[in-house]
């Protein structure tokens, strides 16, 4: 039986790749590849002629059989756009059914946005947790954020230009004013860490449109942590009323138990929202 290489390719600058990677994607029969325009640059830059399969994320399952049958005689290499397979794109699915068949998966590693973001970013390393993109709505974005909002681990996220204001904007609602590197186009010529605090990466990249892709490396909850933040809970506030489920003083309680304020400071908090 063949096996399957998952070869980590660069982030942005070519120079990147191991030596390992490249005599891999030289030696196997095929490279099943997320985007096969980004793939023909490296394979270019390193004279590697090895053919090329499409496989994304609107990849049949068809083309999952295909590739597993190539796999019962010759070996074969999955990269993704950038970085590592297998994190945050298609290459997930297609190393779990080599995996499930019996096929052996081998990685080559090398270059990852979240890990190379983190490394700079001046933030503990020694306990993270990556969530990926967070989510493309308001609503569910802060649903995420507010189920990591106590955990002391540092938290990386990726972001979209598009978004990235947005984002800093529910950060700061449910996380509150927290350190944070914010990494853009890592490895590549404009290369950025910006590192500050969410109040300033929003006022930063608020000059401009923010172009380029984005990793956000957030610090984890501390003491000063433990008691929500004046914004935190006033958002928590209109996203209750928001939704009409319960009476002032239900909201007050509730918001009471889980932020660490007073049950009456809370309930004065609505009063003003109310008379204002």
């Amino acid at each position: 039986m063949g096996t399957l290489y998952i070869v980590s390719t660069p982030i942005g600058n070519l120079e990147d790749i191991s030596y390992r990677g490249v005599r891999i994607l030289q030696e196997v029969s095929l490279i099943a590849a997320e985007d096969t325009r980004t793939a023909r640059v490296l394979l270019q830059h390193y004279d590697i002629s090895t053919p090329l399969s499409s496989y994304h994320d609107f990849s049949s399952g068809k083309k999952i059989t295909q590739l597993l049958s190539r796999l019962e005689h010759e070996d074969l290499a999955v990269i993704s756009e950038a970085g590592t397979p297998g994190i945050n794109d298609p290459g997930y699915t297609l190393i779990t059914a080599a995996l499930d068949v019996g096929h052996r998966v081998i990685p080559i590693p090398g270059p990852s946005a979240p890990l190379t973001a983190l490394s700079a970013s001046g933030l503990p390393t020694d306990s993270f947790l990556y969530l990926g993109y967070l989510p493309r709505k308001s609503k569910a974005r802060r649903d995420q954020l507010a189920e990591v909002s106590d955990l002391p681990h540092t938290l990386i996220f990726l972001e979209s230009p598009h978004r990235l204001l947005d984002s800093l904007d529910d950060i700061h609602s449910v996380l509150g004013n927290r350190e944070l590197t914010v990494a853009r186009e890592m490895t590549k010529i404009h290369e950025e860490y910006f590192q500050a605090t969410v109040s300033q990466a929003r006022e930063y990249f608020s000059q401009g449109s923010p172009r380029g892709e984005f990793t956000l490396v957030i610090a984890g909850a501390g003491e000063q942590d433990l008691k929500w933040s004046a914004p935190r809970v006033r958002a928590a506030l209109e996203q209750a009323r928001s939704e009409g489920k319960k009476s002032a003083s239900g909201i007050a309680k509730q918001l009471a138990q889980e932020s660490g304020w007073d049950r009456r400071e809370i309930y004065d908090m609505i009063n003003a929202q109310n008379d204002s």
